[in-house]
């Protein structure tokens, strides 16, 4: 299934509610306004492949709105869900030709597309985009060393209690709210999704969050609306030191 051109939303660059996390978040307003010009709008599908691993990319992106996962396929099939793109993540590498991973979109994908060449001569001009890209490299780096301490070290209830602090911060953040006092959000992931990023059963994720409801550590409406009475237990349920260690 192709993507969907999507119409843009009704809100200009300067009111996008991604803007303070994204790859635009430095721009002065010439530079809104260049960037206005060199992109567009694309939709997908829950379930919908956005970009296969190997493919050549002819742009980069914001995710807008929804979650989508980064996966890697072995030569015997095997595939392993290496990252999540939240909102304001961006996807593609300026200077790389090809997709290193699948991307799937988890939940229906709003993207902010810009033509890749454009972008990148864009880039070698204007430094707050640099800097900030920059920036979201490396915090990216510093997630994934924490994940891959998650997936070593983390009991199963640790590792359940770091992905719903990793999408609360996230949610706090884009809506530009503190962590002080309970947090509410969707869990855009089903718990099969879950077990598969975790490297745990669906049984073992059931339980687990079944348990953290039952210790007050969350609220849970439904399977996917959860609140956090208090940030710091959450966070003292993910194994995390006082010191750091937070996730992002």
């Amino acid at each position: 299934m192709a993507p969907k051109d999507a119409p843009p939303p009704s809100q200009s660059c300067g009111d996008c509610p991604i803007r303070h996390r994204a790859v635009c978040a430095r721009c002065d307003a010439d530079e809104l306004a260049e960037l206005e010009r060199i992109k567009y709008y694309r939709s997908f599908e829950a379930g919908q492949t956005l970009i296969w691993s190997g493919d050549q990319m002819d742009f980069v992106a914001s995710v807008v709105t929804g979650i989508a996962t980064l996966t890697q396929t072995m030569e015997d099939g095997r595939r392993q869900m290496v990252g999540l793109l939240l909102p304001s993540d961006f996807v593609g590498r300026p200077g790389r030709a090809t997709a290193p991973y699948d991307v799937t979109a988890t939940t229906d994908l709003l993207m902010c597309c810009f033509r890749k060449k454009p972008f990148e001569d864009m880039m070698a001009r204007t430094p707050h985009i640099a800097q900030r890209l920059l920036e979201m490299t490396l915090d990216e780096l510093d997630a994934a060393r924490e994940w891959m301490l998650l997936l070593g070290r983390k009991t199963a209830r640790e590792k359940i209690a770091s992905l719903l602090a990793i999408l609360a911060r996230r949610d706090a953040t884009l809506k530009l709210k503190g962590s002080r006092g309970p947090l509410t959000f969707d869990v855009p992931l089903t718990r099969e999704a879950m077990a598969d990023y975790l490297g745990l059963t669906l049984e073992t994720v059931s339980r687990q969050v079944s348990a953290l409801k039952r210790d007050g550590v969350i609220e849970l409406e439904g399977k996917r609306h959860v609140t956090v009475p208090d940030f710091g237990r959450l966070l003292e349920e993910t194994g995390d030191d006082s010191d750091g260690g937070l996730l992002v």
